[in-house]
């Protein structure tokens, strides 16, 4: 059974990075066939898809956040990161992590989630 764990730091300042981890257990970043997602919710707002890593390492990011959004990965860590830089207080959000299988497009797991609060 594959489980997501989200962490990082619950308060940034505007302008900052923002960098989070997504910890992978009871699977594999690289060999199960899983697109490694980022999600987040605005207060009072759905869902909004950030992007995602692949098992085979391609990448898609959201256009309206691709040039501020990076999501390496570090494999013999099993785990996903998550890199927002030039951050706004619109980005304040309960971000998650989930596995979206790669022939359905559900997705399968995901994390409790963490909020982050953008805010001087």
């Amino acid at each position: 059974q594959v489980q997501l764990q989200e962490s990082g730091p619950g308060l940034v300042k505007p302008s900052q990075t923002l960098s989070l981890t997504c910890a992978v257990s009871g699977g594999s970043i690289t060999t199960d066939y899983y697109y490694w997602s980022w999600i987040r919710q605005p207060p009072g707002k759905g869902l909004e898809w950030i992007g995602y890593i692949a098992y085979n390492g391609n990448t898609y990011y959201n256009p309206s956040l691709k040039s501020r959004t990076s999501i390496p990965r570090d494999n013999a860590k099993n785990t996903v990161y998550l890199q927002m830089n030039s951050l706004k207080p619109e980005d304040t959000a309960v971000y998650y992590c989930a596995a979206r299988d790669r022939m359905v497009g559900q997705y399968d797991y995901w994390g409790q989630g963490t909020q982050v609060t953008v805010s001087s």
